[in-house]
């Protein structure tokens, strides 16, 4: 494949026609429902666009494994709820205190800290809801909606996204040896990101096997993107980025660019990257979009 060619955005186009208009649809579908105000503000963030990445990875996996996209779609969505839910909550003052995300004002900066804080947590909740009800409605067999819906629950809590928020904000939570930060990403970032594709494959009952590749190419695709995210922190602009470039240098935070400095982190981003490639080269002797993508991952510009 030609170097102009962009893993991230061919996958965007094959899915994201089709999970925005089912988030859309969601959110209209709670008019009435839900308290406007609270609906606002949860709609605010989960439709301001981003990349889509991790329902599109969640739908690339289910039909790689003979699932239809449209079946899995709800399971996406969980993803989508998740992921913004822990950006509302990680933007707040209490956590990375950030006025900008995806180009636009914060949630907290333009409805205030506590309906922030209640729209992340409706979503947060409403994901496993519509997750479980919407497969099964869907015809995905119910043990197979469960097992999916169980991992997701796993790597959102304790030992997942909220385990890696914790070590990233607590001090007293934190180790002085530099490799804490694969710890804090493999938590913080690679858990939803896992979830995203092992979530695919376990809808389509695929064997152990292939979902340990799942979850190894998910780990790993995971840690290089959060790689990205330091180095560009260090290096973008907001005007590229859509948020606060340096934050992370300002707020003392444990990086990779701070643990290892600019090169050291190209480089594990690079062996991240790889090792995500390995890991479902076996499934793909001939190549696929999800390793071309991870191939991709370590030279991201945003």
């Amino acid at each position: 494949m030609s170097g102009s060619f962009d893993a991230v955005s061919t996958l965007n186009g094959i899915y994201a026609d089709k999970i925005e208009a089912s988030l859309r649809a969601l959110c209209e579908s709670k008019r009435g429902v839900i308290p406007p105000r609270l609906l606002k503000s949860m709609s605010y963030s989960l439709l301001d666009g981003g990349k889509r990445l991790r329902p599109a990875l969640c739908l690339a996996a289910a039909e790689r494994n003979g699932v239809r996209a449209e079946r899995a779609m709800p399971m996406a969505g969980a993803l989508e709820f998740l992921h913004t839910a822990s950006l509302i909550h990680d933007d707040l003052p209490c956590m990375d205190n950030d006025d900008l995300r995806r180009g636009r004002p914060t949630n907290h900066k333009v409805f205030g800290e506590c309906l922030a804080i209640l729209a992340g947590f409706s979503l947060m909740i409403w994901a496993f809801e519509h997750a479980l009800s919407g497969l099964v409605s869907n015809g995905i067999p119910y043990e197979a909606a469960f097992r999916a819906v169980s991992f997701l629950c796993e790597a959102t809590g304790p030992e997942g996204l909220c385990g890696g928020q914790t070590l990233d904000t607590d001090r007293e939570s934190q180790s002085a040896d530099r490799d804490f930060v694969y710890e804090i990403a493999e938590k913080k970032t690679a858990s939803l990101i896992r979830a995203s594709v092992v979530t695919g494959a376990l809808l389509a009952g695929a064997s152990d096997e292939i979902v340990r590749r799942y979850s190894e190419y998910g780990e790993h695709v995971g840690i290089a993107f959060q790689i990205v995210d330091d180095i560009l922190d260090a290096t973008g602009t907001a005007e590229k980025l859509g948020k606060t470039p340096r934050k992370d240098e300002a707020q003392d935070k444990r990086t990779f660019v701070s643990a290892y400095g600019l090169d050291g982190a190209k480089q594990r981003a690079e062996r991240e990257s790889a090792r995500a490639a390995e890991a479902l080269s076996p499934l793909f002797p001939g190549g696929d979009l999800l390793i071309t993508l991870a191939e991709q991952l370590a030279h991201r510009s945003r």
